[in-house]
């Protein structure tokens, strides 16, 4: 039974413009940490060291801190207005994953996760931590423990009411909160968003080979990319929403009623990217999460699309980045014209 500090809890949740909230016990039971532990002896993580530094601390929340009895999961929905996978059909410009078409979400949630954090030591008592997913936190399997949805075969949360598209935040405390049911499994026969990974980085229902996925590769990953997957990229230049798009249950989900989170309709053109330089790339990504990656891994992943794009009016601006100071990026920018040119032979 729901009680009276998870009711207060919940209702000003709500009323700060959470989509979801839902409770658990600070910890994670042996089946998550055995996945956790497959993922990395597999080498399925890359080079996102961070991940196995941190396993620990990851795997337990009382190994992050020793003191908290519950989580508090917090959803908010970034589910876009239009098709996400549309500009996948305009080969000349960059498709951006919704989660990055707008403000950084980090800001957003964090912002509201501290107002909430500070009514519930008003007016419940108790400490408490928040944390976004900078954090070594196993948010999707807390949230799956809290009821908001369920982890489906692309390894995301899915939600019966919000699909694939929820922003997840958490709060750590000391209160001893009863904990809500978790949420079953009802991802069912069906394996859309497996088959519409344009690299095949699920592996088996479930199972991410991160190394594989076109989010890893063009966020996390800071070398050349593989040759055998750069033509499976198409015109991704930050991020994959194909798992996320094709999934059943996102036709219950509204678009975000969160105005900082709505994606913008205008997708960048390839060419106007390619010509940024360090201090454009700043100007133009300010508020946005796409700042972290730099200039110089945005540009690469620009050139691989450029190359995908088979238009040859985009190969001088592939050519002026043959000489680019960044290996990488000069390495991909001969790439893109060894098929830009290949395109252009009798």
């Amino acid at each position: 039974m729901t009680g009276p500090a998870t009711a207060r809890i919940r209702t000003a949740a709500l009323a700060l413009g959470f989509d979801a909230v839902g409770f658990a016990a600070a910890e994670l039971g042996p089946q998550v940490r055995a996945r956790l532990r497959a993922f990395l002896a597999a080498g399925q993580h890359g080079e996102m060291a961070w991940l196995a530094e941190r396993a620990e601390q990851r795997s337990h929340p009382q190994a992050l801190w020793p003191d908290a009895r519950s989580v508090i999961c917090l959803g908010l929905s970034y589910a876009p207005a239009s098709d996400p996978l549309a500009t996948l059909r305009q080969p000349t410009h960059g498709n951006i994953s919704v989660y990055a078409r707008h403000r950084d979400y980090h800001d957003v949630l964090k912002g509201k996760l501290k107002h909430l954090a500070q009514f519930i030591v008003a007016r419940c008592g108790g400490a408490v931590k928040v944390f976004v997913d900078t954090a070594p936190v196993m948010e999707k399997p807390l949230a799956a423990q809290a009821g908001l949805g369920w982890q489906g075969k692309h390894t995301n949360l899915v939600s019966r009411a919000h699909g694939s598209w929820l922003f997840l935040g958490e709060i750590y405390t000391t209160l001893d909160l009863p904990p809500d049911a978790s949420h079953a499994d009802r991802c069912g026969t069906c394996s859309r968003c497996m088959a519409a990974c344009p690299t095949e980085a699920f592996p088996a229902p479930y199972r991410l080979d991160a190394t594989r996925c076109i989010s890893y590769l063009t966020i996390e990953h800071a070398g050349p990319i593989p040759h055998e997957l750069r033509a499976k990229m198409g015109n991704r230049i930050y991020g994959c929403d194909d798992c996320l798009a094709v999934c059943p249950w996102n036709r219950f989900a509204q678009a975000t009623r969160h105005a900082k989170l709505a994606a913008a309709a205008a997708p960048p053109d390839l060419a106007s990217l390619a010509a940024l330089d360090d201090a454009g790339f700043r100007r133009r990504f300010a508020g946005s999460p796409i700042k972290r990656i730099g200039r110089n891994r945005l540009v690469r992943n620009v050139l691989i699309a450029i190359g995908n794009a088979r238009d040859p009016a985009l190969l001088p601006h592939a050519e002026a980045l043959t000489r680019d100071p960044d290996p990488v990026v000069a390495e991909a920018a001969s790439w893109a014209c060894a098929r830009l040119q290949a395109e252009t032979r009798p």
